[in-house]
C-alpha cells in the first residue's frame, strides 16, 4: 500500500480546500477496486481484510465527509440533533472529532421522519439520519458496495454506480425487438418495499461483513415523528445513504429464484446473455421490475413463483400495480410508455415518454410560471432551462420527436400570456421586436425567447438530438480495475452527449478532468464552467462546484 498517498491526503493547518482531492480519491478508488478483485477470486478472508482497512481508513472519512456536507442534496438538511455542516473550518472540526470516535462503536441517533407526496397523492416516508450518521454510512458503504458489485444481477439498475433508468429501457428494448418470441408481460411492484423489507434477511446477506453490527444498529435506530420515538422492526428508511444498497442486497436473487440462466459468449469482447433454452428475462430498478415471457401462462405462473422469494425478504406484490399485459397493449415503466405497433412491414417496437411524465413535465412548467409571474424575462429563461434541458435529456434516447415539439409549443403559449402581463399596454409589434430573435447558433425560427438586457435565450427541447442509449455490458463495474480504459471511454461519450458544445470543447482541452482536483469530470459531481488564474492570464475551465464552494 502506497503510504505517501495518505499522508498527502491528511487535512493539514492550511484548511479544507488545500486538500488533495485527487489523491484522496485515488485512493479509496484503488482500495475498492481490491475489494472487488478479491471477491472475483473468491478470497473472503481478503475481503474482510481490506474492508476494515477501508472502514478505518482517514482518507474514506475525508471523502465521505465532503460527499454528505458538499456534494448532497440534502446536505443543509439536518437530522434529530438540528446539526449542519456548511462551512470549510466546520468539516475540519467534524472530521477532528471523528478521528476520535471508533467506527464499530458509534451509536446512531433515530431518523427524523419527514414526508413527500407520492405522484398517487399519497405521502411518502423519509428517514432523515443526522450528519454523523450520514458521513459513517457512506465510509460504510464504500467497503460494502465493491463486495455487492460483483455479486448483484446484471439485469440490476436501481442505485448503482453508472447505471441508470436508460440502461433498464436499453435492455428492455432488446428483450422485446420485433424479432423476439417474448410478447407477454408481468409488470411487478413491492408493495412498501423500502418500509417492509426483513431485518434478519438483511442481516443474514451481510453477516461477513466487518461492519455488520452497524448495519443491525442503523435497521434498528427507529425514527422520531411529533416528538415521539418508534421503533423501526422492518424495513430500511429511505432517506439515508447506505438503504438503496442495503435494498439491493436484500432483492438480490430474483433471476435465480424464477430460472433464468445465462451462459457464456463467445464473441471478441466476452460476456454472457441468457440461455436460449430460457424463454423468460427479467428487468429491475429499485422496486419496480418487468419479467418478460413467451406465452401468458408462463407470465401468470410468476405469482406462483416468486411466492418463495418474496416471503424470505418480508414483502409482497402491490396488487394495484401488479399486472401481466401483452406487449401490444403496451405498458409504462419508469417514465416510458412501450408498446408494439402492427405496421405494413410487420410488428414495430416504439418506446415513448408515457402520458404521466408528459403532465408531470407540464406541471411543472406551469408551475414556474405561476412562481414567476410578473419577473423579468431573464429569471425565466434561468429558471426554465434546466427544466426544459432535464426533461429532453431524460427522453432523447427513445421515440420523443413529437413530445419535444408538444412541450415546445405549450411553452411557447405560457411565455406569450406571462409577456402579455407584464407588458398590458404594449402591443404585439413592439412585445414581438423586443424579446423574439433568430436562435444564436442559427437557423430562421424568428420566435425565440431572448432577453434584451443578456442576450440570452430560451432553450427549445427540439434542438436536442435523438440518439440511442448504449447500455453497460453484463456484469461490468467501475470498481473493476481490468475496466479503466472501457469506463474512460465511455464517461467521455456520456459527457459529450449531456453537454453542449462550448462545454465538450472546453472537456477536450482539459483532458476530461476537472481543472483543479484533476479527478474525472463523470465522477458524480456537479459540473460547472468558472474563470480561473492560469499562466496565460483568465481563462474559462470546467471545475466540480465541491472544489470551489
Amino acid at each position: 500500500m502506497n503510504i505517501s498517498l495518505r499522508a498527502s491526503a491528511h487535512v493539514s493547518h492550511k484548511g479544507w480546500y488545500s486538500i488533495d482531492w485527487n489523491t484522496v480519491q485515488r485512493y479509496v478508488t484503488k482500495l475498492r477496486q481490491r475489494i472487488y478483485r478479491a471477491e472475483q477470486q473468491n478470497q473472503r478472508r481478503r475481503v474482510r481484510k481490506l474492508q476494515r482497512l477501508l472502514l478505518r481508513s482517514k482518507v474514506n472519512l475525508l471523502l465521505s465527509i465532503r460527499r454528505v456536507t458538499q456534494q448532497n442534496t440534502g446536505k443543509r438538511t439536518p437530522g434529530v440533533d438540528g446539526y449542519t455542516v456548511l462551512k470549510p473550518n466546520e468539516r475540519i472540526t467534524l472530521y477532528q472529532q471523528l478521528l476520535k470516535c471508533n467506527v464499530f462503536q458509534h451509536r446512531p441517533k433515530p431518523a427524523k421522519r419527514t414526508f413527500i407526496a407520492k405522484k398517487n397523492g399519497k405521502l411518502r416516508p423519509l428517514g432523515i439520519p443526522t450528519i454523523r450518521d450520514r458521513v459513517y454510512q457512506n465510509v460504510v458503504k464504500n467497503a460494502l458496495e465493491p463486495q455487492w458489485e460483483v455479486r448483484f444481477e446484471a439485469t440490476s439498475y436501481g442505485f448503482r454506480p453508472k447505471r441508470c433508468t436508460h440502461h433498464a429501457i436499453s435492455n428492455l428494448f432488446n428483450k422485446l425487438n420485433t424479432n423476439s418470441k417474448k410478447k407477454w408481460v408481468f409488470e411487478g411492484d413491492f408493495l412498501g418495499c423500502f418500509d417492509h423489507l426483513n431485518h434478519n434477511w438483511i442481516i443474514e446477506q451481510t453477516s461477513s461483513f466487518s461492519g455488520n453490527t452497524l448495519i443491525k444498529r442503523w435497521l434498528k435506530m427507529g425514527y422520531i415523528e411529533q416528538d415521539t420515538l418508534h421503533k423501526t422492526t422492518e424495513g430500511t428508511p429511505q432517506g439515508s445513504i447506505v438503504s438503496p444498497l442495503l435494498a439491493n442486497i436484500a432483492l438480490c436473487g430474483m433471476e435465480e429464484e424464477i430460472g433464468i440462466v445465462y451462459r457464456k459468449t463467445y464473441k471478441s469482447n466476452g460476456g454472457y446473455k441468457i440461455d436460449p433454452k430460457c424463454k423468460i428475462g427479467r428487468i429491475l430498478y429499485a422496486d419496480d421490475f418487468v419479467i418478460v415471457t413467451e406465452t401468458k401462462e408462463q407470465a401468470e405462473s410468476m405469482y406462483q413463483k416468486l411466492n418463495p422469494y418474496l416471503q424470505k425478504r418480508g414483502i409482497k406484490l402491490s396488487e394495484d400495480k401488479t399486472k401481466v399485459t401483452h406487449i401490444e397493449s403496451g405498458f409504462d415503466f419508469l417514465g416510458f410508455s412501450l408498446r408494439q405497433y402492427k405496421t405494413e412491414q410487420g410488428n414495430k417496437l416504439l418506446i415513448k415518454p408515457s402520458k404521466d411524465s408528459i403532465r408531470k413535465a407540464k406541471s411543472k412548467i406551469k408551475d414556474t410560471f405561476a412562481v414567476m409571474q410578473g419577473r423579468p424575462v431573464k429569471e425565466i429563461i434561468r429558471v426554465l432551462n434546466p427544466i426544459i434541458r432535464g426533461y429532453g435529456q431524460y427522453w432523447k434516447h427513445v421515440v420523443s420527436k413529437k413530445t419535444f415539439g408538444y412541450i415546445d409549443n405549450y411553452v411557447f403559449l405560457k411565455i406569450m400570456k406571462h409577456l402579455r402581463q407584464l407588458h398590458p399596454r404594449k402591443s404585439w409589434k413592439w412585445i414581438n421586436k423586443r424579446y423574439f430573435k433568430k436562435p444564436h447558433h442559427g437557423g430562421n425560427n424568428k420566435w425565440i425567447l431572448t432577453c434584451p438586457l443578456t442576450n440570452i435565450q430560451l432553450l427549445k427541447m427540439s434542438w436536442i438530438k435523438i440518439e440511442r442509449h448504449v447500455m453497460v455490458a453484463y456484469k461490468n463495474s467501475p470498481d473493476d480495475p481490468n475496466l479503466k480504459e472501457y469506463w474512460e471511454k465511455r464517461d467521455r461519450k456520456v459527457f459529450n452527449s449531456e453537454n453542449t458544445l462550448d462545454r465538450m470543447k472546453l472537456a477536450r482541452k482539459q483532458g476530461y478532468r476537472c481543472a483543479l482536483c484533476k479527478c474525472t469530470l463523470q465522477n458524480g459531481e456537479k459540473v460547472t464552467v468558472r474563470s480561473l488564474e492560469v499562466s496565460t492570464g483568465t481563462a474559462a475551465k470546467l471545475v466540480h462546484v465541491p472544489c470551489i464552494k
